[in-house]
């Protein structure tokens, strides 16, 4: 090989080694913030919640309960079917009787679009019955979207919960109607896949995550105010809204059997 073939190879391999460090650089920073990450996770996850149990009953000031949306025993009502949120369907199960066509069960990916054919299917339907324990934020917000743009209420009746992502379902009714009985509540989410990210990438998906819930709530009429239990309650609890709240933020236009 001539010097000048020798140079141009030296060249390369010197660009691929540079590379290589980059990359190297690169994973070594993101394993580091990971670890960070889940250092200071690890009180959370030692500790978890000390909340008194969903099946306590709340009271102004007192209204922060321990939550899982797949384990969490239910208040007692002879009105609800389920007496654990992990007896509730794995995704959204509809139903209708009448006019009314009732969603439930957990908010998974796919659920907006099948709540779209739903509603093609289900001609004269004026309003959707809520029970839910949450799940996908967007998911609800395109359901919501959806229910807003057909011009249909909301409605929970007697024992029906609806918490986590759910709220952003029933903010969307033209009308929204909740019986006394009802359980609707709200906590901290995640917006992005369910992967590991460094802290700055996770800060920034829930920012936006949060700003688009708050230009949705705003659009259906709710007072944005009620984000601030939203942003207040971990993930692994869930604050529950008093009447008052409910009227006051005007995620329900109606307390009522």
């Amino acid at each position: 090989m001539s010097d000048a073939g020798q140079g141009e190879a030296a060249r390369g391999w010197d660009t691929r080694r540079v590379l290589f460090a980059v990359l190297g650089l690169q994973l070594a920073i993101a394993v580091l913030l990971g670890g960070r990450d889940l250092i200071g996770a690890l009180p959370d996850i030692a500790s978890p919640s000390r909340q008194p149990q969903l099946t306590t009953p709340v009271a102004p000031g007192d209204q922060t309960r321990r939550y899982r949306p797949r384990d969490t025993p239910l208040p007692e009502t002879p009105d609800r079917r389920w007496r654990n949120t992990s007896d509730m369907p794995a995704r959204l199960d509809f139903a209708r009787e009448g006019d009314v066509l009732t969603l439930i069960g957990a908010i998974d990916a796919g659920d907006a679009d099948r709540f779209a054919e739903a509603l093609e299917r289900e001609q004269g339907v004026t309003r959707v019955r809520l029970s839910s324990p949450g799940g996908s934020v967007r998911e609800a917000l395109a359901i919501g979207r959806a229910l807003r743009a057909a011009e249909l209420g909301t409605s929970m009746g007697a024992g029906d919960v609806c918490f986590s992502a759910c709220p952003y379902i029933l903010a969307a009714g033209t009308e929204r109607v909740v019986h006394p009985e009802a359980r609707v509540g709200l906590h901290q989410h995640y917006f992005g896949k369910s992967v590991v990210l460094p802290a700055f990438l996770a800060v920034e998906d829930i920012q936006r995550g949060q700003g688009e819930v708050m230009r949705y709530l705003d659009a259906m009429g709710v007072d944005t105010l009620l984000m601030q239990h939203a942003l207040a309650t971990p993930p692994d609890e869930i604050y529950v809204l008093l009447r008052d709240e409910l009227l006051g933020y005007r995620l329900a236009t109606e307390i009522a059997e």
